[in-house]
């Protein structure tokens, strides 16, 4: 069985607890992603992704120079090098998460998106799998 070591990227762009959301949105923009991992030294601490930019940052006025704490997320859903592409596909889909990042202890090692199932193409539909869970609507609704 396939490994998440054998279909992630290694070379992530990350940020830091100094950098604020104006760097993060620069960053994702400059690299073409839709989400950044943030770390302190080589510890991931949090992900934040173009949603929470527009959920917690540009919806609640938040100024370009706030911190990236304030907007990240911190309870993180990872996966290991050695995790089967399988499992991941199960994590992301259970999760509803279309990035993954890789993690050895809490060291950030690499990340696996939903699309680097697709361009691998898994036989056993891991992908499609994946994607018709994430994009199933949960009770997590968004209040108005």
């Amino acid at each position: 069985m396939q490994k998440i070591k054998e279909i992630m990227s290694n070379e992530v762009e990350c940020c830091t607890l100094l950098d604020n959301v104006y760097e993060v949105a620069v960053k994702m923009k400059e690299w073409n992603v839709g989400a950044i991992p943030i770390v302190d030294g080589e510890r991931l601490v949090g992900m934040i992704t173009d949603r929470d930019l527009v959920i917690r940052g540009i919806a609640e006025k938040k100024p370009g120079s706030t911190k990236v704490g304030e907007v990240m997320s911190e309870e993180l859903i990872t996966a290991t090098a050695e995790m089967s592409t399988k499992d991941a596909a199960e994590l992301m889909a259970n999760h509803q998460i279309r990035r993954l990042p890789v993690v050895e202890g809490d060291k950030l090692v690499g990340i696996v998106s939903l699309g680097d199932f697709a361009v691998r193409k898994l036989t056993d539909g891991q992908a499609g799998k994946a994607l018709s869970e994430i994009s199933e609507p949960n009770d997590m609704q968004i209040e108005h």
